[in-house]
């Protein structure tokens, strides 16, 4: 390990960090992290909590004032009727008010939600009935390298480079209450696989060129892929639009990333990462400093004196893949030039999802009459 300069106190660092993983549920032992022995979906929720709880907070500033405006966006359960709703997609423009109710919305989920990387992609699923917020759709960049996915499409490393620009990861995918009692999140998802988000997706980035190849793009998204919030998903495995199924189980990720320090501590880190660790080189188009916040947390964890490792946090998340053409994997492997698009419509979608679950759940479960909007409240006055 190298030596830290004088007046700046690694070891309390250090120290901070394990009690903040200990804290969470995770075991430390012989200078390794492990999950806590039981990992049930509560128990995965619990270890999100104080990562969720940060993001709130950091939130407060920018989104209290606005609340109550936004709440109105979020309907009660006496307001939502199954049999006139009219679900549309609207695209997030950045400033928008659009755009704070994506933000606020995300918010509430059981785990602390991205704002995406690279390139993104939002939408706003809406109630045109009533004008309410149905659910959102977060698209961001993919990462360089996934194993189930890659597996999947059966890319060498050189297709992979070259293709990996017509797919994007979907962050954020779902419904808010009461429509998520109407199993809404399931529309949500199928809306995602729409020929809505693969037009808005040329519209944005068809003729863009490149930061780093310097390469115009088609425009064409072949393929999305997403992961399970909390282990196996009951949300996307078996989600059929007719007969075809729509989300791919493919397999599940190592169990890496960073959560586990999203909770306040990644600003010390950052901080001291900064002032005692030096960012890997890049190519001179990504511009200076650190690759991402992996490498930031990596390197700051063996300067203190702990494993890199600690980035295997141990919670396997299962990999999706939601193929938009018949001919998608040969597409992205170089081996199709022109691709069989899947043509879905929102109506279609909106149609089939209606019919096959939503109005028998309504029929035999009212919980979502009950919901009041209020409820959805993050804060209190002081």
């Amino acid at each position: 390990m190298h030596s830290i300069e004088p007046g700046i106190d690694a070891a309390h660092l250090r120290e901070r960090i394990i009690r903040s993983l200990r804290a969470q549920g995770f075991r430390v032992q012989n200078g390794a992290i492990f999950p806590p022995r039981d990992l049930s979906k509560e128990r995965i929720r619990k270890l999100h909590q104080t990562a969720v709880a940060h993001r709130i907070e950091r939130a407060r500033a920018s989104l209290m004032r606005l609340e109550s405006k936004l709440l109105r966006r979020i309907a009660s359960g006496h307001e939502v009727d199954p049999l006139r709703m009219s679900p549309r997609l609207i695209e997030v423009q950045p400033g928008s008010e659009e755009e704070l109710l994506f933000r606020y919305a995300s918010l509430h989920w059981s785990i602390p939600v991205s704002s995406g990387y690279g390139r993104r992609l939002r939408f706003l699923v809406v109630d045109e009935y009533n004008g309410k917020l149905i659910g959102v759709i977060g698209l961001g960049d993919p990462v360089f390298s996934l194993a189930p996915r890659d597996q999947w499409v059966g890319w060498t490393p050189s297709d992979r480079k070259k293709r990996l620009r017509n797919v994007m990861d979907a962050f954020v995918l779902g419904a808010v209450p009461p429509y998520s009692f109407l199993l809404c999140g399931k529309l949500v998802a199928m809306l995602a696989a729409s020929d809505t988000v693969r037009h808005a997706f040329k519209r944005k980035y068809g003729g863009v060129r490149s930061v780093i190849r310097r390469e115009v793009h088609d425009g064409r998204l072949t393929l999305i892929t997403t992961t399970s919030a909390l282990g196996r998903s009951s949300l996307y495995n078996r989600l059929r639009f007719g007969d075809r199924l729509l989300y791919q189980s493919v397999g599940f990720t190592k169990g890496s990333g960073e959560f586990h320090f999203s909770n306040g501590l990644y600003e010390a880190i950052t901080d001291f990462a900064k002032r005692h660790c030096e960012p890997t080189a890049k190519q001179e188009h990504w511009g200076r400093g650190f690759r991402n916040r992996r490498e930031v947390i990596k390197k700051c964890l063996r300067r203190v004196g702990l494993s890199g490792d600690w980035l295997y946090h141990g919670i396997e998340r299962e990999v999706f893949v939601v193929p938009l053409a018949a001919n998608c994997r040969e597409f992205l492997r170089g081996e199709h030039s022109r691709l069989q698009w899947y043509l879905h419509s929102e109506g279609q979608m909106f149609e089939y999802f209606r019919e096959r679950w939503m109005l028998p759940r309504a029929r035999r479960d009212q919980r979502y009459r009950t919901f009041e909007a209020e409820s959805y409240r993050l804060w209190r006055a002081a």
